[in-house]
Formats: structure tokens, sequence, C-alpha cells
């Protein structure tokens, strides 16, 4: 394991102390490349060391997720999910399950478009933001609202959106707290965002070590403890 520590600030604390705590590749789709994994001594925040632009992540997700092999014939909105078996295989922790009916929502990373055809049948005006390019198939076929490429807050509104949604997305963004400033903007006063993320300090990530499935190098740039998640939420 490589532990030497280098002079660079942490995006959330700004803590001068990093460690490198390992190396990470993409172990999933192929991507080239090995990226340093670096965790801030003060608020344990760990992220991927590298430079990722708007272009090279556009076609990270275009080219290397595997929606391009998608049929959008085969395109269906999630269902509604209930009881003790949504909760046993995760279906209830999705974050766009926490949005109530009759509301108008941005689904941040809205994927292959499941979730916007979800809340289109439960009365809401729904909007998405997806950086895979094969999200147009689906606009083109079904019409949904999806601004395609990355979040930017300026293409809405403020005060516009009763709900975000960050479903397992967070991770993959260069800036946390630019966007979720981003994103406080574009909330009505009173609105919620709603996030999910994989904790690099949890169970999973000490059990698996370098395995850990969450790792998935270099589409997940920044993993959260609880400490950081607090820290860049007040920050915004």
């Amino acid at each position: 394991m490589i532990e030497n520590r280098i002079s660079m600030s942490c995006l959330i604390c700004n803590g001068q102390e990093c460690k490198t705590v390992r190396s990470v590749y993409d172990d999933r789709y192929g991507y080239s490349g090995i990226y340093p994994l670096l965790k801030c001594a003060n608020c344990r925040h760990t992220f991927l060391q590298g430079e990722f632009s708007p272009e090279l992540l556009q076609g990270l997700y275009s080219n290397y997720y595997p929606r391009s092999t998608f049929n959008v014939d085969n395109h269906q909105p999630y269902k509604q999910a209930h009881g003790f078996k949504a909760w046993l295989d995760g279906e209830q922790s999705s974050t766009f399950r926490w949005v109530p009916r009759n509301v108008r929502v941005l689904d941040i990373g809205c994927g292959f478009g499941e979730s916007l055809g979800y809340h289109l049948a439960r009365g809401c005006d729904v909007y998405g933001v997806e950086a895979d390019e094969n999200i147009r198939r689906v606009v083109d076929k079904l019409g949904y609202k999806v601004h395609v490429g990355l979040f930017d807050p300026n293409a809405y509104p403020e005060n516009y959106f009763d709900y975000v949604t960050m479903n397992q997305v967070l991770e993959h963004v260069t800036d946390p707290i630019q966007t979720l400033k981003g994103i406080e903007r574009i909330l009505k006063p009173g609105g919620q965002a709603i996030l999910s993320m994989p904790n690099a300090n949890g169970w999973g990530a000490r059990l698996f070590g370098k395995y850990w499935i969450n790792w998935h190098a270099p589409y997940h740039l920044q993993f959260f403890s609880q400490i950081s998640m607090s820290l860049a939420v007040n920050k915004s």
C-alpha cells in the first residue's frame, strides 16, 4: 500500500495533510490509467487525483458505460416499490423514491431516464441532467426534458425546483461544493435536495479494502465521510 503524504489540499476542508492510501484503476469497463487515491487527515474525505475535464467525463460515460448497448424500445420507467422487498433489494434507498407526487423535480444523473417516467406517472413536472449521450435516444423517443451534459445551475431559473435528487451521483463530480451551491440556487425556499452516495468509511469499504466495488475509478472521484459530507453541505 502506498502511504506517502503530498502537498495537495483537500477539496472539502482545505486541509493540507493528504495521504495517498492506494492506487486504483477501472476494473469494470476497461478505461486505461492508474489513479492515486488520496485521503484527508482532517475530515477523512477521500478523492481521486487527476485532471478530469468536462469533455473527458462526458466521453467516459458515453463510451464506456454500458448504456450504448441498451435498446430504447425496451425502456421502462421505474414502478412503485413498497414493503420489505423494496428495502431488501435497495429499491427504497434510491433518492427518487423519496420525492412526493405533483412537484417540480430535477434528477441530476438520470441515467437512461427510468426515474423521469416514474415521476411523470405521479404528476410531477420533471427534468433531468445526464452526461451520457445515450440519453438522447430516450429523449428523442419519449420527449423527456433532459439537459445532456454536466449539471449547470445557470440552465434553470433561481428558486425553481421543489426537489433536486442525485442518486449515487455526487461522487462523480469534480467540485462537490460548487455543485451543491448550484443546487441551493435552483431550489425553492424550503425545497429539498435528496442525495445518496457510497460511504468510504463504512463497513463495506473496511471489509473489502482495495476490492470495494465503489472505488470505481475513474468514474467515482469523491468519497465522502460523514464529516466531509456535513462540511460540504454547510459550505453550500
